[in-house]
């Protein structure tokens, strides 16, 4: 297989398990999206299984990638300003690439069930880096010292991700998705207020 048919095949496989789910998507659908046969897709990627296993590599390192450059980028300086670029650079991931926040919300709602291992595997690291860059900012005095670093990271998680896959719904009843200015900026300052808050940060939000 030429590197031209894997990000072909890859790039289908990722859109569909995004909007299907692992369980609802067959490999039929992802050879169809990709243009080839059946077999073909199958003799070089081994599988539905290997294939799933592939695009959440790739999209866990697209976010890997991310939060490493976004924890080297923080101001070292001003905490409480590190602690917004840290929830901005997060949206704004997300909302760049929608697939991500998708893939992992099929998996909250039980997909893919018998793969265990990707929280363990993905999710839990990148947790810890997170928590382990706010907890400098604890130990400070900036943060509350009662705050559960842990949940406040997973509440970041939850509603962005909500965001960034479902958007908003206006006052008529239409959905608002990311690629909406306005409703993005709405969010990203709610997002800033309740962060704030919820850290018991000094001084207001930004």
């Amino acid at each position: 297989m030429t590197s031209g048919q894997a990000a072909v095949i890859l790039k289908a496989a990722t859109q569909l398990f995004a909007a299907l789910g692992y369980d609802g998507t067959s490999t039929r659908q992802i050879a169809d999206a990709a243009g080839l046969n059946i077999a073909t897709v199958n003799y070089h990627v081994g599988g539905k299984r290997e294939l799933y296993l592939a695009v959440m590599e790739a999209a866990h390192q697209a976010e890997k990638s991310a939060l490493e450059q976004a924890l080297a980028s923080l101001p070292g300086d001003d905490p409480v300003a590190a602690v917004h670029r840290l929830a901005d650079d997060y949206l704004d991931f997300c909302v760049d690439h929608p697939e991500v926040p998708a893939l992992w919300m099929h998996r909250w709602l039980s997909d893919a069930s018998d793969i265990t291992e990707l929280e363990r595997q993905y999710v839990q690291p990148l947790l810890a880096a997170v928590t382990a860059a706010l907890r400098p900012a604890v130990e400070a005095g900036l943060i509350a010292a009662e705050t559960d670093l842990e949940y406040t990271v997973w509440s970041v998680i939850w509603t962005v991700h909500g965001f960034a896959k479902g958007g908003v719904l206006d006052a008529e009843g239409r959905r608002r998705a990311a690629g909406d200015r306005v409703a993005l900026r709405r969010f990203r300052a709610h997002l800033h207020q309740s962060l704030h808050r919820t850290l018991g940060l000094p001084g207001d939000f930004r």
